[in-house]
């Protein structure tokens, strides 16, 4: 399990990198999640995919203050 931090700490980097392009990729996940489900997790999906855009935006933010 030792590894696993490690990918952890690449794949936020990565995603930090190209917060803008996960941000649609969150969209489109949560438009297949929704599909999955016929509806009836609608307002959880909204909700997680609605903090996770959140998240990826002060990321965003952040990186381009450093800049």
């Amino acid at each position: 399990m030792a590894g696993a931090g490690g990918a952890f700490n690449r794949l936020k980097k990565v995603v930090d990198n190209n917060a803008d392009k996960a941000q649609g990729l969150v969209g489109k996940a949560a438009q297949a999640a929704k599909k999955a489900t016929k509806g009836s997790h609608d307002d959880k999906i909204d909700r997680g995919a609605g903090a996770a855009t959140e998240y990826l935006r002060k990321r965003s933010r952040k990186d381009g203050n450093q800049q």
